[in-house]
């Protein structure tokens, strides 16, 4: 985002991918890549025309506050790097278990690089 930009950092509740019919049709038909502590699965042109996170945290990573706190740094992520992607698409984020004991940099690192790999951030 440019200096002195007044665009919104925020992430309403209509870009969440909410039903299971969306993290399933992305799953199957849009495309994968991992990178550090996410597993990033997205496709282009949702819907709505306007770009949608999901995000997954198993109960493989740990208890409830291990998985919210996933949660929370990967929304995190997409909130405040949502301006820079090239075209609206549908990302879900899923936490891998090294995601447990990494700080916030860490993990906007990883997340970074996955959606610079997936060629989503514009240059």
């Amino acid at each position: 985002m440019p200096a002195g930009a007044s665009t919104r950092l925020t992430l309403g509740a209509g870009q969440r991918l909410k039903q299971a019919r969306d993290f399933f049709r992305l799953k199957a038909g849009g495309r994968r890549l991992a990178r550090g502590c996410l597993l990033l699965n997205w496709g282009d042109n949702p819907p709505q025309g306007i770009s949608r996170l999901g995000v997954v945290a198993s109960k493989s990573i740990g208890n409830a506050v291990v998985r919210a706190r996933a949660k929370r740094l990967l929304r995190e992520a997409f909130r405040l790097h949502q301006h820079e992607l090239r075209v609206p698409s549908e990302v879900v984020l899923v936490a891998r278990n090294s995601i447990a004991n990494k700080a916030f940099a860490d993990v906007d690192r990883d997340y970074l690089s996955a959606m610079r790999a997936a060629g989503l951030l514009k240059q």
